[in-house]
């Protein structure tokens, strides 16, 4: 008598249950845990510099999640990413300086303003698709730049406003390692709920207003609700990511919030993978570590030369800035679905080796 055992292979899911889990398998899951201990005890062992490194990361990463919901989930582009994050920033410190309401509860709070902004700025976009969309959000952004420098009383105009420490339970959380807490705590809350969200039934009428508006429409899905919905979501996240921004620099200034910010969080969703929660972690990291990685390899080149070479400090800034830009280009012609997609690749690989096809 031959008996033979059945070995599972591959994703094997019986049920939509199981193909909306956050994590396809238990190792997964306690990798997941692994990390956020890690990085529970990051301040322990790292210096200032590299919490400095993260704490970027954990509060672009909030607001590119935003973005990412809007552009890579809903199919709406925005070009005024930059200035919702700014609100945030400047409706944080208003409500500390003006109403004393103390800084964790400013930080929500202006989100919510924020959203509410999101949604009045999305009421006419909602109806526009394409690059009439382009231009409306273009505009916002200016539209807002302007706000901030001309409205002393919310903004301090062109002085700028202070942004003050966060104050839990009479200690003051102060420096990188205090900060660092508080980003990784918004961070964890954040993704979680980006991520449950897109499993939910609003979350699968974004994806069917991205996928094709007109079936969508015709299953009754309201396009103008959940177009306008995704804008509000989308600066809810840039408004808390704002937030958080304006008070660990302790001070916010109207000219950080341009147009090149907005471009760079569309850079980050796209190297990272538009439609992708972690491509979007994947992508901020990418981003914010660029810059670090070419200042670092200036300064290795800089070495080798050896003489003068205060042509290359000076060109320093353009370097940066053109290797994101370059950076973005490749990625739209060699990767366009993003980090996360290769990331995919290398764990089926191994998942399936050495069945790898």
């Amino acid at each position: 008598m031959i008996t033979s055992s059945l070995i599972p292979c591959g994703q094997y899911k019986t049920s939509y249950a199981k193909d909306t889990t956050i994590f396809d398998t238990p190792v997964m899951r306690a990798w997941a845990v692994v990390g956020v201990l890690a990085l529970i005890a990051a301040p322990m062992v790292l210096n200032n510099y590299y919490l400095s490194l993260l704490i970027q990361i954990g509060f672009m990463g909030i607001a590119a999640l935003g973005l990412n919901i809007l552009v890579g989930y809903t199919g709406q582009i925005s070009l005024g990413h930059a200035g919702f994050f700014g609100f945030g920033a400047f409706a944080s410190a208003w409500l500390n300086n003006s109403f004393g309401i103390p800084v964790v509860l400013a930080m929500p709070l202006a989100a919510v303003m924020t959203t509410f902004l999101g949604l009045l700025f999305g009421i006419p976009a909602g109806r526009l698709k394409g690059l009439y969309l382009a231009i409306a959000t273009f505009a916002s952004q200016f539209i807002l730049e302007d706000f901030f420098a001309r409205a002393d009383w919310f903004s301090g105009g062109s002085s700028g406003a202070a942004a003050g420490p966060v104050n839990l339970f009479g200690y003051e959380l102060t420096g990188d390692k205090g900060f660092f807490y508080v980003v990784l705590f918004w961070v964890v809350v954040m993704f979680l709920i980006g991520t449950n969200l897109l499993r939910s039934r609003d979350g699968r009428a974004f994806v069917a207003v991205r996928d094709h508006y007109l079936s969508a429409e015709v299953m009754g899905i309201n396009l103008t609700k959940y177009r306008i919905l995704s804008f509000g979501l989308s600066s809810f996240y840039a408004g808390l990511g704002g937030a958080l921004y304006g008070h660990y620099l302790g001070f916010v200034s109207a000219e950080g919030f341009t147009i090149l910010m907005s471009i760079e969080f569309l850079g980050m969703i796209i190297i990272g993978g538009l439609g992708s929660v972690a491509g979007t972690l994947m992508g901020t990291t990418f981003m914010v570590l660029l810059p670090e990685v070419m200042e670092g390899g200036v300064g290795i080149a800089k070495t080798l030369i050896g003489g003068d070479v205060a042509w290359l400090a000076e060109g320093l800034a353009y370097i940066k800035q053109a290797s994101i830009g370059l950076a973005i280009i490749l990625f739209l012609i060699f990767e366009p679905d993003g980090l996360v997609h290769r990331w995919r690749l290398i764990r089926s690989y191994w998942k399936f080796y050495p069945f790898s096809y």
